[in-house]
């Protein structure tokens, strides 16, 4: 289902997850995601990846979805409202102040149902991202600096 989300995002070419990739981050040693699938009588018919982040404003926990997918023969069957409801309870029930998301701006489709849940999409935050070489380069730059900021490594002189 990961392949086909991104050949629905036109995104093909920026899909390099391993099967033994997926396996390590949901069901290793250290988690750093979860996944709810929605299931059709016997067949996986959808996914929600998501994890947690953190409000500094509200001073809690915060729910990501990551990746929403619905494959294409089981769309318009409650999946993903079904999905995104599970995922509004689990923040309930751990105390996350946020339940949050991104959408594709040409999505028009999900922009609309996801409104009609009650979603509001934010017109003026834009996404950022630092990936592949221009990670390293920030990561082992010492021009970049931690303007002081002791590594997460070492502790900090107060």
């Amino acid at each position: 289902m990961i392949g086909a989300l991104a050949d629905y995002e036109k995104l093909r070419h920026l899909f390099v997850a391993t099967e033994s990739d997926i396996d390590a981050a949901l069901f290793g040693p250290t988690p750093h995601a979860e996944v709810l699938l929605a299931w059709q009588g016997d067949e996986a018919a959808a996914f929600a990846l998501y994890l947690h982040n953190f409000s500094t404003f509200l001073g809690r926990p915060g729910l990501w979805l990551e990746d929403l997918f619905v494959r294409p023969e089981f769309r318009r069957r409650g999946c993903a409202q079904a999905l995104l409801r599970s995922l509004a309870e689990i923040a309930r029930q751990r105390g996350c102040g946020r339940f949050e998301w991104t959408v594709l701006d040409w999505n028009a489709s999900a922009i609309d149902f996801y409104r009609t849940l009650g979603a509001t999409i934010l017109p003026d935050w834009r996404i950022v991202r630092v990936v592949g070489p221009s990670l390293a380069a920030l990561a082992n730059d010492p021009a970049a600096g931690a303007g002081g900021i002791a590594p997460p490594s070492a502790p900090a002189d107060r």
